[in-house]
């Protein structure tokens, strides 16, 4: 299984924009990186009364909804939210080398922890599994701490984590 890095922090925090100029330069490095978010929202991949959404209201448990260029899976699950390892399985290993979790800050993965200066929530209290944090303020920490907008830091940072798990140092 592909490993996974949480790229956590409060709602706000730039998770996601952090992310999509993680990405290019990651995969410009020549790791086949994938992405995991999580959403507090009811997420919804079709749209209401199209196919696939049909399927699913008539009560199929996953729909695949395939086209040339891309195909989505979509499981219902009503009993309790997926696990992430679950998740994880799904991602194909000759696609993959590395999942970025976005969320999932609970979860006992290795993360990066985001906080700015101007959130109204001090910064969160750190656990075992926080390994950086990366801010727009200086501060001592028991862990690397980042410039959050110093992209290319980040993804050198992510790139030698990558390489110490995979024994390439």
């Amino acid at each position: 299984m592909p490993f996974m890095l949480g790229i956590t922090g409060y709602s706000g925090s730039g998770k996601t924009t952090l992310l999509e100029q993680l990405l290019p330069i990651l995969n410009q490095s020549g790791l086949k990186v994938s992405v995991i978010k999580h959403s507090h929202h009811n997420a919804q991949v079709d749209k209401e009364g199209k196919d696939s959404w049909r399927m699913k209201e008539a009560g199929a448990h996953q729909v695949m909804m395939a086209c040339d260029n891309r195909w989505a899976l979509m499981t219902e699950t009503p009993t309790q939210p997926a696990d992430l390892s679950y998740l994880a399985q799904h991602f194909d290993p000759n696609l993959t080398d590395l999942i970025l979790v976005e969320g999932f800050k609970q979860e006992p993965i290795e993360k990066i922890l985001l906080h700015r200066q101007d959130m109204t929530k001090p910064q969160p209290a750190l656990d075992q599994y926080v390994i950086a944090l990366a801010t727009d303020y200086p501060l001592s920490a028991t862990v690397p701490v980042l410039d959050i907008n110093n992209i290319s830091q980040l993804a050198s940072f992510i790139q030698h984590w990558y390489q110490q798990k995979c024994g390439n140092q």
